[in-house]
């Protein structure tokens, strides 16, 4: 009997071996297996996203996500902050999911670990342990735990205030505030101190010039905490950049065009106030424009005119819309074909063909 459990021992240790061995396969879609969060401040947003890709010809789905402790909530994403139906996506070749871990600092402090498993099902079932680690401080506190400047208009200054709240050494002081992105500017102010508290306000503006799309960044709260470890404390930034104008529409695709042809579109520009349209141009001297007026209006009608070449081949170029707002505008992109010249049909027989005049060659008649 001795002997039967020993050949049982040995024959389920070498199966989890090699299950473990064959979802290396699985580990490998994963940027990184292990996340530490450092040290945070009570009430903080804090989230890191796990990278899935998809390194093989066959789909793969991520059927789900399990946390082996509170103070972390896992979700499976189908793109960074966009949570997957069912929290269940399916990733074709070289496409990315994403395994979001969010630290719970509202909820729990000091050092704090969880494993998370992600299971992969369909025709490739396996298991990926992710694991995520850091020291939630109970007495730092963030309000609100990040800055959300939310939805922001092309051109637009807005300034978002975060208080820092400290309770403990009487000589504990921020001594500053690191930035990495020339977006931002960050204004320090230490409200109160009393009795072992201390209050900051910080200002974080975003400027005005700031590209079109998703801003995602942190700021470094640096303090004299005695030990390294604590002395930096992250603040998460995010936002959204909306274009001030649109454009309709915002490809203009000009089809297949015969070498010397013209073609004509129009597009619309839209404002949310009303602008004026100083300026149509683009690189390439194929394309001639016409504003219907040069007077401030909400809505503009621009008319785009294309003129082939005499050579075949494939034009894209970019068409920038210069307003009046300190030279913001839009952009859209054009693209035409120039298509081969058609060869030219043979003359049309009229009668027998010339014989030239010093040929050797005889007819049927002749004797």
């Amino acid at each position: 009997m001795l002997r039967t459990f020993a050949v049982s021992l040995i024959a389920a240790l070498g199966l989890a071996a090699a299950t473990a061995h064959g979802q290396t396969w699985a580990e490998k879609m994963f940027n990184t297996l292990d996340h530490d969060f450092g040290a945070v401040a009570r009430g903080a947003d804090t989230v890191f996203r796990f990278e899935v890709t998809n390194l093989y010809k066959q789909d793969m789905s991520l059927m789900g996500v399990r946390s082996s402790c509170g103070c972390t909530s896992p979700s499976i994403e189908s793109a960074p902050g966009m949570p997957a139906e069912n929290n269940t996506v399916t990733i074709k070749s070289h496409e990315k999911a994403y395994v979001a871990a969010r630290f719970n600092t509202r909820t729990h402090v000091g050092q704090k670990g969880a494993t998370l498993t992600v299971t992969l099902g369909g025709a490739y079932p396996a298991e990926v342990q992710l694991h995520v680690h850091g020291y939630i401080r109970s007495d730092i506190v963030f309000n609100p735990g990040s800055v959300e400047f939310g939805e922001v208009n092309e051109g637009e200054l807005k300034e978002q205030r975060v208080q820092v709240m400290y309770a403990g050494r009487s000589d504990w002081q921020i001594t500053d505030v690191t930035n990495d992105n020339d977006n931002f500017e960050v204004e320090l102010q230490e409200a109160e101190r009393s009795a072992g508290k201390v209050t900051y306000n910080l200002l974080v503006r975003l400027k005005n010039n700031v590209p079109v799309g998703f801003v995602k960044d942190q700021l470094t709260v640096v303090t004299n905490d005695t030990r390294p470890e604590n002395q930096r404390i992250p603040l998460i930034i995010s936002g959204h950049v909306r274009p001030e104008f649109a454009v309709t529409p915002s490809q203009l695709v000009l089809g297949e065009i015969p070498p010397g042809a013209h073609v004509t579109r129009k597009i619309v520009v839209r404002g949310k106030d009303p602008f004026k349209i100083v300026d149509v141009n683009c690189g390439d001297d194929c394309f001639d424009f016409k504003k219907d007026t040069d007077e401030a209006r909400k809505v503009h009608f621009v008319e785009v005119t294309f003129k082939a070449g005499e050579h075949p081949g494939k034009l894209e170029t970019p068409i920038r819309i210069v307003t009046d707002r300190e030279n913001r505008g839009a952009t859209l992109v054009a693209s035409a074909t120039v298509i081969p010249q058609p060869p030219a049909a043979p003359a049309a027989a009229g009668g027998a063909a010339n014989v030239p005049a010093d040929s050797s060659v005889r007819t049927a008649s002749s004797p």
